[in-house]
């Protein structure tokens, strides 16, 4: 993936509300609320959620290959969308290591929760003006 402006990292770096859009088995977009930080250094972007919530069951049944998702943020003119594979991930580092990161970007740790899981999503693209 190419290298980012510097001002759309920082943009992923600003306290954004976004949106997490997966896909229902119908084929049709559920599109859902979500606090997502960006490791543009790794090529991921991360979700913390409750490990039954829907979103996670959409990105399960897509199987071993990961579900097609894209997660976006919008501040008046300037938007940003990450496009990518998705999976859940359950493994304790990688879930406290989202936890640190969304701490940092939204200015809050949330509280525990022992079925929290990682929806991490590897980027194919990334779009965006600002």
């Amino acid at each position: 993936m190419a290298k980012h402006p510097e001002e759309y990292l920082a943009f992923w770096r600003e306290r954004h509300l976004c949106t997490l859009t997966t896909l229902r088995s119908d084929g049709s977009p559920h599109v859902v609320p979500v606090g997502v930080t960006y490791d543009a250094e790794a090529g991921l972007a991360r979700i913390i959620t409750n490990g039954t919530s829907r979103k996670v069951r959409h990105v399960r049944a897509a199987g071993a290959a990961g579900a097609r998702v894209a997660v976006c943020q919008v501040d008046g003119p300037r938007w940003a969308t990450l496009e990518g594979r998705a999976r859940v991930r359950t493994e304790p580092e990688r879930v406290a290591e989202a936890v640190r990161r969304y701490a940092e970007r939204y200015e809050r740790t949330p509280g525990p929760n022992p079925a929290r899981v990682v929806i991490e999503i590897a980027i194919e693209r990334a779009l965006g003006r600002g």
